[in-house]
């Protein structure tokens, strides 16, 4: 489903390479992780999957499209097939829960009665449906990252890009919203790539993790194998803070 091939990043002004030389193959249908500490590259590399940036280097294919080659409106429609949260939420504060899932309907020019049975729909799924009318500043952090997710999933997805999507959550919470995301991906085939720096996220809910150092893929296995192996050091940094 997503495929990078010696994809190199590098920003004007900056003296060193935002990521370097990454390759990766995702599957369809896969919960995949990629793992770093603080500048590592991993915002960047999501930032290619959906095009929000182009790469200086190597090509990021999309279900087996270039995404660098796409024109304006090709682009538009592959973003309605990815799915993003974020860990800030990233919700509309003038808008209560429905009504910001109901945005990117509004935007694609869905017709009221139906934009608003699927906004019911996805709510329900959530598990927010008593919580529609409530705005942002109403809602805990968990019922937020929800009505993301909710929202994300208006479109009907087949990717969804997490950035960081827990960090902002206490554990309890945390492990509300990955259950919920494990179970979307069984439901609906869902690719998911999950950006973190908390190993334990990734135990919890990936098949396979990738681990960025500095901009380049130092490690890449199934979770098992990469938390059995550890065998760069910034695997085995990130797995002493686990077992702290």
């Amino acid at each position: 489903m997503i495929r990078l091939v010696d994809v190199g990043k590098r920003f004007a002004g900056t003296g060193t390479a935002a990521l370097d030389g990454v390759s990766l193959e995702i599957a369809a249908g896969e919960v995949f992780g990629v793992i770093g500490q603080s500048g590592a590259g991993k915002s960047t590399l999501i930032r290619l999957i959906n095009a929000l940036e182009r790469p200086s280097s190597g090509r990021v294919e999309v279900d087996g499209v270039d995404v660098a080659s796409l024109s304006a409106t090709n682009l538009r429609a592959l973003r309605r097939r990815i799915g993003m949260i974020f860990q800030n939420f990233g919700l509309l504060s003038s808008r209560t829960a429905a009504g910001n899932v109901s945005f990117p309907l509004e935007l694609i020019g869905m017709p009221g009665e139906e934009r608003a049975a699927k906004v019911a729909a996805l709510l329900a799924r959530v598990g927010l449906t008593d919580h529609a009318t409530k705005y942002p500043a109403q809602l805990s952090g968990g019922q937020k990252q929800r009505v993301g997710i909710a929202r994300a999933l208006a479109t009907d997805p087949r990717i969804l890009l997490c950035d960081e999507a827990t960090s902002a959550l206490d554990p309890e919470t945390t492990r509300s919203v990955l259950a919920l995301l494990r179970d979307l991906n069984r439901e609906r085939g869902l690719t998911i790539v999950l950006i973190t720096h908390e190993m334990a996220v990734v135990r919890a809910i990936c098949d396979r993790v990738t681990v960025l150092d500095a901009g380049v893929v130092v490690e890449t296995g199934t979770v098992a194998d990469v938390f059995a192996g550890g065998a760069h050091p910034a695997t085995r940094r990130m797995l002493a803070a686990l077992a702290a």
